[in-house]
């Protein structure tokens, strides 16, 4: 009688466990599909890289990525094709912003440190040339059909460079430092993310004379932004509180927002799956989808200050510069997307 007891406790215990299993593993599959949408397809080792990463850029013939190691003074130079760490420019000042121009095969590098940005030749990385920009030069953009390298800069400025003489020749001014901005090919203007002024202005690119600026009320930190093109709108992510804003490129209404992971660098848009990626030093990469307002698809969980990174459309892959972290070495973790 007792082992037949014994039995039938078992049996409902088993009976239990079914059950929850049962109601716990939908959500369970889904988290593994979802996570799948950005596959961890290789680490690759940077070798000595002490403190803050900041931006990358890419040669895409060389299939090259270029990251700015700020705090260690360095630009490292990563091979894709080969998945190796390949070549470390050094004698920098406080890298922050790098971009490559491919008509001019050439790597131009803006140093907060003194203010300057420093150019060299793509593939052998010497010394082409450097000029003065001002203090705390910062993010780099290049523009597609002049080829000129834009850099923000100061207490409120982008300098515009001729990359075929490697000479500044404009200036456009601003109300507050620049954090990342992107030149929209489509209308002719620059988005510029102003933190300290609270607010997003638009530019003509090739005037300067701003013909847009849009308060971004109580929320602050729009280091972040990303334009969609296609549907006319500025993704900007906010750091406080950590949500993404989507606005009308025109207008600058808001047009939908959603949460985010926190101390947000980088947004991306992937126009081929109509996916953002929000990459945050929180240690997550969040995948939202651009076709249904901005509902998050996925969270991957990273590194403690893995924010920095670069979507690279002709490969499909996304780079995020991870630091040192403790006994974990610096490493370029490249992302593949799917489908």
């Amino acid at each position: 009688m007792a082992e037949k007891g014994n039995y039938g406790a078992i049996h409902v215990l088993v009976g239990l466990m079914l059950a929850a299993l049962t109601e716990v593993a939908p959500s369970a599959v889904c988290a593994q599909q979802d996570a799948g949408l950005l596959v961890l397809e290789s680490k690759i080792p940077l070798g000595t890289v002490n403190g803050r990463i900041d931006h990358l850029a890419f040669d895409v013939s060389r299939k090259q990525v270029f990251i700015a190691e700020l705090e260690n003074n360095t630009v490292g130079v990563v091979d894709l094709g080969g998945a190796r760490f390949l070549h470390r420019i050094s004698g920098l000042n406080r890298p922050q912003g790098v971009g490559y121009v491919p008509a001019a095969d050439a790597l131009y590098v803006a140093n907060g440190g003194d203010g300057t940005v420093r150019v060299f030749k793509g593939g052998e990385f010497t010394p082409l040339g450097q000029l003065t920009v001002g203090s705390d030069a910062d993010n780099v953009r290049v523009e597609p059909e002049t080829s000129h390298v834009i850099v923000g800069y100061g207490s409120g400025a982008l300098a515009v460079i001729d990359s075929a003489t490697r000479v500044k020749i404009k200036d456009f001014t601003l109300a507050a430092h620049p954090e990342s901005f992107q030149i929209s090919t489509g209308t002719r203007r620059i988005l510029i993310n102003l933190p300290d002024a609270v607010s997003i202005v638009a530019l003509d690119d090739k005037s300067g004379v701003q013909d847009a600026n849009w308060s971004t009320g109580a929320d602050r930190g729009n280091f972040a932004m990303a334009l969609d093109e296609e549907n006319q709108r500025v993704l900007v992510v906010f750091r406080n509180p950590p949500k993404l804003s989507a606005r009308d490129m025109r207008t600058g209404a808001v047009v939908a927002e959603h949460d985010t992971c926190g101390d947000v660098d980088d947004v991306f848009l992937d126009t081929k799956r109509r996916r953002v990626y929000v990459t945050c030093g929180d240690g997550f990469i969040d995948v939202l989808n651009a076709s249904a307002d901005y509902a998050r698809l996925a969270r991957i969980v990273t590194r403690q200050g893995a924010r920095t990174s670069l979507f690279m459309p002709s490969l499909d892959r996304l780079a995020l510069a991870v630091r040192v972290s403790g006994s974990e070495p610096a490493e370029l973790w490249i992302y593949r997307t799917t489908p």
